[in-house]
């Protein structure tokens, strides 16, 4: 497919005064796994319902696997499982009754031995599946959630806090049937506050911020922004400090036999400015993706 999964364009949306999502361009490539990322009341939402057509922009125009969203709305959203962040199904059907309908809804035939796995990784027995949705957990309508997003094979994936809920195991199981879609080479566009869950899984991100794209980049990229923190451990204590260190090294603690440093660029520098030093051993520490995103978060810019 030579579209994109989704072209966004000069997408705007206004309720009343408040500017929701403001002139954003965005480009999401087939086969990627996309985290969409921002505080609550950035527009992540905003944007996702205008891709699926739940509402219509102020201006600009969105595309998802080449059909424009607004006049193909219906095309589109057949081609799309959609989880949102909150779930609302209804009470009086059973969990089965509620899988078959939005496969029906979505005009899209479902695998059983697919489903099935789904339903498998996801521990819903058929018992569960036999009950009214009034009676499941929060845990177990979000479990449901994610086997309907999932159940058609789609092309894209569209997933509002997929995570949001679930226990440590579940979150395990909902990681591995993501990965078995990536390489199936399926697009998932993925929104989560959960910046280990994004670094984890994505590909790439795009942090909104009110409104606006204040950052898009790979992940490792973004991890590159952060500076290391390297322990130095030594055989004896150490009262001796270099006079200087290199640039964009820091000392952020001392203890007797062990310093913490906080380095950017390779380690080689360190390693010199070390020398003569009784050094049995260096622990690196992997920078984290908050340890950059934090920044937009509060200020927009790093």
């Amino acid at each position: 497919m030579d579209a994109p999964a989704i072209r966004i364009v000069g997408l705007s949306k206004r309720y009343g005064g408040l500017l929701a999502v403001d002139n954003l361009d965005l480009e999401v490539s087939n086969g990627e796994v996309f985290g969409f990322l921002g505080l609550n009341g950035a527009g992540k939402t905003t944007t996702i319902r205008v891709l699926l057509d739940l509402i219509r922009p102020s201006a600009g125009k969105a595309f998802v696997l080449g059909e424009d969203c607004q006049s193909n709305g219906l095309r589109v959203r057949a081609q799309v499982g959609y989880l949102p962040g909150e779930i609302r199904f209804y009470g009086d059907m059973t969990g089965t009754e509620t899988l078959d309908l939005l496969a029906r809804l979505g005009r899209q035939s479902v695998a059983p031995h697919y489903r099935g796995q789904l339903l498998e990784r996801m521990e819903l027995s058929s018992a569960d599946l036999r009950r009214r949705i009034r009676e499941y957990s929060t845990g177990m309508k979000r479990k449901l959630g994610i086997v309907q997003a999932f159940q058609t094979d789609p092309a894209l994936l569209i997933l509002d806090e997929p995570t949001e809920g679930l226990d440590p195991l579940m979150q395990e199981s909902f990681y591995q049937i993501l990965y078995d879609a990536q390489r199936r080479g399926r697009t998932v566009f993925m929104s989560s506050h959960v910046l280990s869950e994004v670094e984890r899984v994505c590909h790439r991100i795009g942090l909104i911020r009110k409104g606006t794209l204040a950052l898009l980049s790979p992940v490792e990229e973004v991890r590159k922004l952060a500076a290391r923190r390297v322990r130095v451990f030594f055989e004896r204590e150490v009262d001796r400090i270099p006079a200087r260190f290199p640039d964009g090294y820091e000392i952020v603690e001392i203890q007797p036999q062990c310093w913490t440093v906080r380095a950017r660029g390779a380690l080689g520098p360190l390693i010199d400015a070390l020398a003569g030093l009784p050094v049995r051993d260096l622990e690196v520490e992997k920078p984290r993706l908050e340890d950059v995103l934090i920044s937009y978060y509060r200020e927009g810019t790093p």
